[in-house]
């Protein structure tokens, strides 16, 4: 192989390998961004009413995964993800979309129509309609747990129902915190 023939075959590799770089770097520094950012948020997509009028369905939703790892406390009006006992199918079980209403060591209580937090009826803005259907008699919310209800009342599976009760803090997968679609209602929620 003569000296010309070496000088263009190591060229040939080393355009070669500079493609190969700059693909990978195409490639996996996105991979390796999108990993890291999906630990920290999670998009999800609303398929239930029962948080109408705030959600609807179809809606975009940005969920914060971090927001009560590092000390944070869930509070009252929080909109909040968490896994449920219910089941989505025999593996996996059912991502719930709630408003806290009421936060560890507070009492709450429904009757005729209004929520009450510590003995104090709360003004809800937020919910479908103005009359929360059920009955909760006085009830102390537990330790690490959070009492949830969905705003849209009569057509929510929450807290008030023995199959989600009172939700403990660590299966809260996250809180919202932006809305992306429908594009004319994006922003943050609260």
């Amino acid at each position: 192989m003569g000296r010309i023939e070496r000088k263009e075959n190591e060229k040939k590799n080393g355009s070669v390998k500079s493609t190969v770089i700059e693909w990978a770097k195409t490639i996996i520094i996105p991979i390796i961004v999108a990993l890291i950012i999906l630990q920290v948020i999670r998009p999800t997509l609303v398929q239930q009413h029962s948080m109408l009028p705030t959600v609807e369905p179809n809606d975009y939703l940005i969920v914060y995964k971090l927001a009560y790892k590092f000390g944070g406390e869930p509070e009252y009006g929080d909109i909040v993800v968490f896994e449920s006992d219910l089941k989505l199918d025999e593996k996996n079980n059912k991502y719930l979309i709630k408003r806290v209403i009421a936060t560890e060591g507070q009492t709450i209580q429904v009757t005729d129509g209004a929520v009450y937090v510590d003995g104090v009826m709360l003004d809800e803005p937020y919910i479908n309609g103005d009359f929360t259907p059920g009955d909760v008699a006085v009830s102390e919310v537990p330790e690490d747990c959070v009492f949830v209800m969905g705003d849209n009342r009569p057509n929510s599976t929450d807290s008030r129902n023995d199959i989600v009760g009172f939700v403990e803090e660590d299966r809260i997968m996250g809180k919202v915190v932006f809305r992306l679609f429908p594009f004319n209602k994006i922003g943050g929620l609260y």
